[in-house]
């Protein structure tokens, strides 16, 4: 007898291997740099603590995964803002919670949160557009 598997089972490899692949792209030099450039005006003396770089490197690489599996609408003739506008309400979800992390994590000035959100929003629209990129370029060259 055969083994049966659920669609949702192979959906889920499907796309464990479409990111495997992905963040094989994705230096994490690169990461930590972005992370660095971005949110290092936050800190004393310039520097970010490695925890909340972590934390930083994590929502940079769900971000990626977002913008790249949207990657496919951008391949088939969909403007980016449209693409953008569909995945608007998860990529808020993840700004908020990079917001919540740095919020967690000490920093303590109330003057600096609405800056510091409006930087989250663009450190992870900035990894959103770099994934779609990358997914886009994927697709087009049939790696997908």
């Amino acid at each position: 007898m055969n083994v049966i598997t659920s669609f949702k089972e192979k959906k889920r490899e499907k796309e464990i291997k479409y990111e495997r692949k992905l963040l094989r792209e994705l230096s994490l030099d690169k990461l930590q740099r972005k992370a660095g450039e971005t949110f290092r005006f936050f800190y004393p003396h310039d520097q970010l603590p490695a925890i909340v770089e972590d934390g930083c490197i994590d929502m940079a690489i769900e971000a990626y995964l977002l913008g790249a599996s949207y990657s496919r609408f951008g391949y088939y003739g969909e403007p980016v803002e449209r693409v953008k506008a569909r995945s608007a309400k998860q990529e808020q979800y993840l700004a908020d919670a990079l917001f919540e992390f740095f919020c967690f994590f000490g920093n303590r000035h109330e003057r600096d949160a609405g800056i510091l959100h409006d930087t989250c929003a663009r450190y992870i629209s900035y990894w959103w557009m770099e994934g779609f990129e990358t997914g886009k370029k994927r697709w087009r060259l049939k790696l997908h």
